[in-house]
């Protein structure tokens, strides 16, 4: 008999890296929270989704990126009527997750395409190959080559915009 996927151990071990993930796909930390305990309980769930346990924490991260997904789809259908600048400003307890330094990164992070998103995300943060991010995004590798590529530049574009007046405003 084939050994049981322990749903408390990697919980354990890995929660906060899928957190942090999550974070990076999403806009707020509760919400990043959510999609990891969705995945979570989708697995605890059907553990028999999972034959062979050492594929655990990759169905943990293709379940973060689709509920992360589904998330902001409910999100963009909700604020349908609501220019994105319209956004709250993030709370205290948000800014305290992200390191100073990773502010500017991340901001323009957000920017991005959702798919340009995820491949840099699952690449620079997660550190999946190419071949591991196809799996996880069920897209072919050259696609997530030419997304990483057209991501990086859309990046430093977005991190060399100059400021503006209102766009100091609405960091604020």
């Amino acid at each position: 008999m084939e050994p049981a996927v322990d749903i408390t151990e990697l919980y354990a071990a890995h929660r906060l890296a899928l957190v942090r993930l999550a974070v990076l796909l999403v806009d707020d930390v509760a919400s990043a929270e959510d999609v990891v305990q969705d995945a979570f309980a989708a697995l605890a769930r059907r553990p028999d989704a999972v034959r062979d346990p050492s594929k655990a924490l990759a169905y943990l991260r293709v379940a973060v990126v689709n509920t992360a997904r589904s998330a902001l789809r409910r999100r963009r259908t909700a604020r349908a009527y609501s220019p994105p600048h319209d956004l709250s400003p993030p709370t205290p307890e948000d800014s305290a997750v992200l390191a100073e330094e990773h502010r500017e990164v991340i901001v323009a992070l957000h920017t991005l395409a959702p798919r340009q998103r995820e491949v840099l995300v699952l690449r620079y943060w997660s550190d999946l190959s190419e071949a591991e991010i196809a799996r996880t995004l069920d897209i072919s590798r050259g696609t997530v080559k030419s997304t990483a590529s057209r991501a990086l530049v859309a990046l430093e574009r977005a991190m060399h915009a100059p400021v503006t007046p209102s766009s100091r405003e609405e960091e604020r």
